[in-house]
């Protein structure tokens, strides 16, 4: 072991680096939290964005630093986001240990002010640098501030030690309520949300109780870099539009549009393509939107805009479809566009999947575009998460919007959750643009998990976000009742990673089984920017054809990419080269000719499943 202070032991083989203990971690997903800010920091929060947005000028707000805002907060602000982030009673008089990513620089203002000190200790966990603050606190209540107003770094460790020796101390009243006590010792995990494992932990602290942290709640007081400004502003004219499913694919087609706020209604007219402008042909049917208001404040160019959904119901399966949406008045219609229902009985189909676009979605936009010239047959687009960078960003979504136009709104866009879209632990704007099937499993948020039929193929779509065991009964009864001859599910985090640092050990032990008892044809996963396609797998080992065992895929089509360790359950893996994937039902021979092509075009790998 190595400490900064002088004359501190050194564990055996562990070599000192910069004066700094060196504590090796497992590293593993970051999974969003299940709880989101205290009531009083919200408030406090939101009063001190409105009251930048009306006072302070726009690029100011923009550009504004942690000492501008410092400056800005009110004395009861500045209390509430001093104590209100995590708090909890003890029964005895203690000293508290504040464990603090030293890249903060002078933040969190709250550690200084309230009397915390430094102890002259330093820690280092992955390249990040910790220094520890300890205050002592008479026995009740214990108030500890936010992370940061940038929400940059590693959000900070709290230890809890008896001020006197052989004390016992109780940790009760601890909110938020997802927060976890552990003892702090080798292989425990400080973060309630991510599965990091400390190899390591310094003897002089070693057996206090560890209250564990929430990383995702670093930006619940992000008041630097907030605002943001959008490149794609709405107007008058509609623009986003985007299908998807909401209801049965072979009768239903769901539409989803964006116009400005002056626009307070919504229109779709639609009619079968063989009709348009055939003499005698019905007029087009005509249908009004569900309206709703969309409030981002800190896109300050665009701050409220509003969203448009229709539900086309009573339609022909295997029926192509033209459509305009627009405000009712003559001249208030997009172009026709078209869609094609799904078919009722086997059919055979293509479709696409792509992995996390997240960033450079201008590059991923060309890709996209790409796939859909090369093939432009494939019925629907499935995305498996991480579709932004920033989910709580509105500019990032219209930036994905802006590039997937002429696709999706034409061939439907099938998505799942990513940890990216979940930014500050829930989906709200995911949720807000897209309308989804609502037949996932109970006691979880609608749209988060749903199941969607095409053809003789089943699409299981899941949150790995959210703990695994609250979907696995919906998903084994999903599986065991289905006629299905495919059987797809797509989530976000990897049951086999692609990294070498990440792993998603309760995922894989709560659904494999499952997928492995019901004969799963493939896994179409995200999170690791590297391509990786399995062996066929079942119980965790490899299989002789995926006649026997699931494929395990993870793929990404934006510009962020990942290396890639070798792995004995990989079959074909490769770096640094974003791919769209394409997938031939063949329903005659019941095949499934899977292939993956990089933006030129070029195939990077293919195989056939022959049922």
């Amino acid at each position: 072991m190595s400490w900064s202070k002088s004359g501190a032991r050194r564990w055996p083989g562990q070599a000192a680096v910069g004066g700094c203990l060196i504590l090796v971690l497992a590293l593993a997903c970051p999974q969003p939290a299940r709880a989101a800010a205290s009531p009083a920091i919200r408030e406090a929060v939101a009063g001190i964005v409105e009251r930048m947005r009306r006072e302070l000028p726009g690029e100011m707000v923009r550009t504004i630093t942690v000492a501008q805002v410092e400056r800005l907060l009110t004395p009861r602000e500045r209390n509430i986001l001093a104590t209100e982030h995590v708090t909890f009673r003890v029964n005895v008089p203690v000293r508290v240990s504040v464990l603090r990513d030293t890249s903060l620089g002078n933040e969190p203002f709250w550690l200084r002010e309230g009397g915390f000190r430094p102890a002259g200790l330093t820690l280092k966990e992955s390249g990040t640098t910790f220094d520890v603050w300890q205050k002592d606190f008479p026995a009740g209540r214990v108030g500890l501030g936010i992370h940061s107003l940038t929400g940059s770094g590693n959000h900070y460790l709290v230890l809890v030690a008896p001020q006197t020796p052989g004390d016992r101390v109780r940790i009760r009243d601890l909110s938020p309520a997802n927060l976890e006590v552990a003892i702090f010792k080798p292989g425990v995990e400080p973060y309630v949300d991510q599965p990091v494992r400390l190899k390591a932990v310094p003897p002089s602290l070693e057996g206090q109780l560890l209250i564990k942290t929430d990383t995702e709640r670093e930006e619940d007081a992000r008041l630097v870099g907030l605002f943001r400004w959008t490149a794609h502003p709405a107007t008058d004219a509609p623009d986003q539009v985007v299908l998807t499913w909401s209801e049965d694919p072979c009768t239903t087609q769901t539409i989803q549009w964006r116009t400005g706020p002056r626009v307070t209604k919504g229109y779709v007219r639609y009619q079968k393509k063989a009709d348009l402008d055939r003499p005698g042909a019905r007029s087009p049917a005509r249908l009004e939107a569900d309206t709703t208001t969309l409030s981002t404040p800190i896109v300050l160019n665009d701050p409220v805009v509003h969203r448009h959904t229709a539900v086309l119901r009573g339609l022909q399966p295997d029926t192509t479809y033209v459509y305009a949406v627009g405000d009712g008045s003559a001249g208030g219609w997009t172009p026709w566009r078209q869609f094609t229902t799904a078919p009722v009985g086997p059919r055979s189909f293509s479709f696409v999947y792509l992995g996390d676009a997240q960033n450079g979605l201008d590059r991923w936009g060309a890709l996209l575009q790409s796939a859909f010239r090369a093939r432009p047959d494939a019925a629907f687009y499935i995305m498996a998460g991480d579709l932004v960078n920033r989910g709580a960003a509105r500019d990032e979504w219209d930036e994905l919007f802006h590039y997937a136009g002429g696709v999706y709104d034409s061939r439907p866009l099938v998505p799942a959750l990513g940890n990216h879209d979940c930014q500050g632990g829930k989906p709200e704007l995911y949720l807000k643009q897209f309308a989804l099937p609502r037949n996932g499993p109970a006691g979880i948020q609608a749209e988060r998990a749903y199941a969607l039929r095409y053809g003789q193929a089943l699409f299981l779509i899941l949150d790995s976000n959210l703990p695994p065991h609250s979907q696995t009964n919906w998903l084994a009864r999903q599986l065991a009742r289905t006629d299905a001859t495919w059987k797809f599910v797509v989530y976000h985090h990897p049951a086999y990673s692609s990294g070498g640092n990440r792993d998603n050990a309760a995922l894989r032990a709560a659904w494999t089984p499952i997928f492995d008892a019901y004969h799963v044809d493939m896994a179409l996963q995200g999170h690791d920017h590297a391509y990786l396609r399995t062996y066929p797998l079942k119980g965790g080992r490899r299989v002789a054809s995926p006649k026997d065992g699931t494929v395990y895929l993870i793929t990404f089509s934006g510009t962020k990419t990942y290396t890639q360790p070798p792995h004995d359950y990989t079959e074909v893996g490769f770096t640094k080269v974003p791919t769209y994937q394409v997938l031939d039902i063949q329903t005659g021979s019941d095949r499934l000719v899977y292939r993956a092509y990089d933006a030129e075009g070029q195939l990077r790998d293919e195989m056939v499943i022959t049922k």
